[in-house]
């Protein structure tokens, strides 16, 4: 919502789960509450209503615990609505947020190692509202190109999905490796560094007249931010 231009004014959920006659499934669950009950009242949204789907078993087996939040937001302007595409070239990239190895839960172990485990990317809920609120007072001064969050794949996703239906215009990037506790693992750090899922990181895009001015806000903001490259 925030990299739509929008402010987050409340959400909705949908709650999808197995059979809660089962203790580690019943506990999925109220961790789950839990979970969307601190991340609501950290980003001051609350939960406008919502539904429960329960037994969700195949032969014994439950389905991943999934719950699904929908979150409204509000413009004021409709012309400051932004989407995810680049849109001229020449612009500069910019990543609001920091990587950090976390390839739990990720698209990576998914399909490159074909593993669903790990623990799942940790959330600062103060630095997660500031960077919403950066995004949407930047869309809402016209400040922003584009902005897209960096959510399943990563950050080489993400600048992919950037370039998508943009009419040829690519980007070129470059990124610091991360490191592993401070060390470096060749395999590790270069997976981290493009597809690792951590929170809080979206790009943009902007123009250069307002480069500067983008760079400003979010150091005032407390986001970290980068110039990674250029349309």
């Amino acid at each position: 919502v925030a990299c739509a231009g929008g402010v987050p004014v409340a959400a909705t959920n949908c709650l999808n789960f197995g059979n809660p006659e089962r203790p580690e499934i019943m506990w999925q669950f109220t961790r789950a509450v839990d979970g969307i009950g601190e991340a609501c009242r950290g980003l001051s949204i609350p939960i406008t209503g919502g539904n429960v789907s329960l037994y969700n078993e195949t032969d014994g087996e439950a389905i991943f615990p999934t719950p699904v939040i929908g979150v409204v937001g509000v413009i004021d302007d409709a012309s400051h609505v932004l989407g995810r595409v680049f849109q001229h070239e020449g612009d500069t990239v910019v990543l609001f947020g920091a990587t950090a190895v976390e390839l739990g839960g990720s698209e990576y172990l998914k399909v490159v190692h074909h593993l669903v485990r790990g623990m799942p990317p940790a959330l600062d809920l103060v630095g997660e509202r500031a960077l919403e609120r950066l995004v949407a007072s930047a869309a809402a001064d016209g400040l922003l190109e584009s902005a897209h969050d960096c959510a399943d794949g990563g950050l080489a996703v993400t600048l992919a999905e950037c370039c998508f239906e943009s009419g040829g215009i690519g980007v070129n990037v470059s990124v610091p490796l991360v490191g592993l506790n401070g060390t470096v693992r060749d395999d590790v750090t270069l997976a981290a560094t493009l597809f690792s899922e951590n929170a809080s990181r979206v790009v943009v895009s902007v123009s250069d007249k307002h480069t500067d001015d983008v760079l400003s806000r979010a150091r005032q903001a407390g986001v970290p931010v980068r110039v990674i490259g250029r349309t």
